[in-house]
């Protein structure tokens, strides 16, 4: 029997077959198994989070076999296939690691992460049929913190950025005053849109910090969610449920909670 990634792949082909092959796995395609991969990839996020490393080992199989579901659609359509994605990958890490593969020279990892950028934006240029935005490169359907935080990092790198942090402190302040002003005026479409400016206001004061936006608000809906079940445990304990308590003494226990883990 073949062993490691031949058999991985072997197993792919074997579901794939119209014939003898699985009926879930055969009426796939890449649009349809697309959300089970942006799936899989929160889900080795989670294991790391987590700090549990059996489920990673897991979790990480998971996502490989998301890249070769992908290759085996791509191979019956004689587009590419997995080897050519362990080529393209491999020639790209080459390319844009000329200081460990080549002689090029850097001096710390900021420096690596500016000529990482210029080498990506050379590549772009390069491919035919692209868009010349500097911001073509951010796909469309990243998680909205994540994006933005991309598209602000994007424009920044070509020079159109605030000066400093304080300037964005301002546009955050400005941003609520607007929002302010459209519930005020209980116009659902602005308060909508004016949501969505402030939060993209945010998180370039995270992008100004080196902090990631996306990971930053995980941490803090982590940190809800264990202060929130300390209520519940305790309410629990008493007999009681949330829905039997006064917002009072779900208060008095959430600063019970703080008090015991800050963090």
């Amino acid at each position: 029997m073949a062993t490691g990634i031949k058999r991985l792949l072997d197993i792919m082909q074997a579901l794939r077959d119209p014939d003898t092959g699985c009926p879930w796995d055969v009426q796939q395609d890449f649009s349809s198994i697309a959300p089970y991969t942006i799936e899989e990839a929160y889900e080795v996020a989670d294991a790391i989070q987590r700090g549990n490393t059996q489920d990673l080992k897991e979790e990480l199989g998971d996502l490989l076999l998301q890249v070769v579901f992908h290759s085996q659609i791509a191979s019956e359509q004689e587009l590419f296939n997995f080897s050519d994605v362990v080529d393209t990958i491999s020639e790209k890490m080459l390319r844009r690691h000329p200081h460990v593969f080549a002689d090029e020279q850097i001096s710390n990892a900021e420096d690596q992460t500016r000529r990482w950028e210029e080498h990506k934006a050379t590549e772009r240029a390069a491919k035919q049929n692209t868009s010349a935005s500097v911001l073509a490169s951010v796909p469309i359907n990243f998680p909205g913190l994540l994006r933005a935080q991309k598209l602000s990092k994007k424009a920044a790198s070509v020079g159109f950025d605030w000066p400093d942090i304080e300037s964005v402190f301002g546009k955050v302040q400005e941003e609520i005053l607007e929002l302010t002003q459209a519930i005020n005026h209980k116009d659902q479409s602005a308060i909508s849109e004016e949501i969505g400016d402030l939060l993209f206001a945010i998180s370039n004061i995270a992008r100004k910090q080196d902090v990631d936006a996306e990971s930053a608000l995980q941490d803090a809906s982590h940190k809800f969610t264990r202060r929130f079940r300390f209520i519940e445990t305790k309410l629990h304990k008493q007999g009681r449920t949330v829905e039997d308590a006064s917002l009072q003494e779900m208060e008095e226990l959430w600063q019970q909670a703080k008090r015991i883990n800050p963090i």
